[in-house]
């Protein structure tokens, strides 16, 4: 007996913007860390009996585990932002398996040679290949752009793995003047996030529409705002001017991001639409900081909470090319396990998110391990995941 199943869904969501929810489904069949059927549970029978794990669902929703686009990490479980210890851990309790780095730029005493810069991406994301806080993938080492960097600086960081840089903190005179450096990064297959409106941090600068525009990165972090918005005008011709990546953040403007998921459904644009926290940051440690924006987004802009949820999964999955964010087969095997929480007006999880409560997590699986049940950070769920055989350490997690 191997692997893991997941049976007892009354919905399962998929990841995919096209078509959210996946057609009478109710068992994920896992192993060897991936997805390797969706179905019914009658279809599936004998995958479930050789399972060495099954996890009930109990009538609750099954989805993609959430991805933050745009968390802050340095190196190990720590954020020396806001001095707090295993923050990553407790991220998986809101039900993030994955994260993206836009930047170490917490690091203390941050590097601007160039060097520097190639060692600190370098280092972050070898260490964090080794180490899964909580179980949690973390996709680190983004190269922070700076005017020394040169051609062969991105060759370099291509063969070391680096796939991640962030614009917007460099020494730059004027941000106009990074063009060379995102084309070089652009060129040797690492993408790009840049920085947008007014200034975060010491080291960033104001980030306009005009400037977007000129640099043309592969995302626009935080469009609503890292936390000040951009102008509106200016707004509307990167959402129809351009094809980036177009980033919500928590720790942004509410304001701006319902404007934003407005004018892009219109456009038929939201397959453009990515999901982060933006934290650590000013704004604080949020281990509710996605789920939270994806009931915002869902409750206040009337979109479908399933077509939101893939925007925090498989959008995020699609524009940085990672193997989790979907249900389906071949993909990474995690996923979250929640319902309506208890005592809450609605009937399952999508109708708490439609109506902007945060749902209940009941199940993380990451690998096609459970790494959390009766989450500590999200209210309890209505309905309870159980697992056979029982893992008592983890029921008592809360």
């Amino acid at each position: 007996m191997s692997g893991l199943a997941v049976v007892g869904a009354a919905t399962v969501l998929s990841g995919d913007i096209t078509a959210p929810v996946v057609p009478e489904a109710d068992t994920v069949i896992c192993r060897d860390g991936a997805i390797t059927a969706v179905g019914r549970r009658a279809d599936l029978a004998g995958e479930i009996a050789s399972s060495a794990t099954v996890v009930d669902a109990q009538g609750a929703t099954v989805a993609p585990g959430l991805i933050d686009s745009h968390c802050h990490v340095v190196l190990g479980d720590y954020t020396p932002r806001q001095k707090t210890v295993d923050f990553l851990a407790s991220y998986v309790h809101g039900g993030i398996t994955s994260v993206v780095s836009p930047g170490e730029i917490h690091a203390p005493g941050r590097p601007h040679t160039a060097s520097g810069v190639k060692a600190l991406a370098i280092a972050a994301k070898e260490c964090f290949d080794n180490f899964r806080p909580g179980g949690m993938r973390v996709h680190a080492g983004a190269v922070v752009l700076e005017p020394a960097l040169r051609e062969d600086d991105f060759a370099e960081l291509q063969r070391a793995g680096v796939r991640l840089a962030k614009f917007g903190f460099g020494a730059y005179a004027d941000p106009a003047d990074g063009v060379p450096q995102v084309r070089w990064a652009q060129q040797y297959g690492i993408t790009v996030m840049c920085h947008s409106g007014g200034a975060s941090i010491p080291g960033s600068k104001p980030i306009t529409p005009e400037h977007l525009l000129t640099l043309r990165p592969d995302v626009c972090g935080h469009i609503n705002g890292g936390p000040t918005s951009l102008d509106e005008p200016g707004v509307d011709v990167v959402i129809e001017h351009t094809d980036m990546a177009l980033q919500l953040v928590q720790a942004g403007n509410l304001r701006s991001s319902l404007r934003i998921l407005r004018r892009a459904r219109e456009l038929g644009r939201l397959h453009r639409i990515v999901i982060g926290s933006d934290t650590p940051t000013g704004t604080g440690v949020m281990p509710l900081g996605v789920i939270k924006t994806v009931a915002e987004l869902s409750s206040l802009s009337g979109t479908d909470p399933a077509v939101v949820w893939a925007m925090a999964t498989g959008n995020n999955a699609r524009i940085w090319d990672l193997r989790a964010g979907f249900v389906r087969a071949g993909a990474a095997a995690d996923l979250v396990v929640l319902d309506a929480s208890w005592g809450s007006t609605a009937g399952d999880a999508l109708g708490a998110l439609a109506i902007g409560d945060i749902p209940g997590i009941t199940a993380v699986i990451t690998d096609g391990q459970v790494r959390a049940l009766r989450s500590r950070n999200t209210p309890r769920a209505a309905r309870l995941a159980t697992v056979e055989p029982a893992l008592p350490h983890l029921d008592s997690d809360h």
